[in-house]
């Protein structure tokens, strides 16, 4: 769990970092993240720890850039 967590953490944030790809999928992959970040930390997995910050910082980083991409549509109309 520890290793999947550090996984998807990090696809998270290359997801919300680069322009182009989806930032609803980084915000959907850090929450799988968050969760089995949580659950390799009560079996005590090391990984775990490292996968559950990075995949704090893909939702919060991925629902910023979605907020703002929808903020920045809706100003054109």
């Amino acid at each position: 769990m520890g290793v999947a967590s550090l996984v998807l953490g990090i696809v998270s944030v290359v997801f919300a970092v680069i322009p182009g790809l989806p930032d609803w999928l980084a915000a959907i992959l850090g929450i799988v993240g968050i969760i089995l970040g949580a659950l390799g930390k009560k079996k005590g997995q090391k990984n775990a720890t490292a996968g559950l910050v990075l995949s704090i910082i893909g939702t919060v980083l991925g629902l910023i850039f979605y907020i703002a991409c929808a903020a920045c549509v809706a100003s054109i109309f």
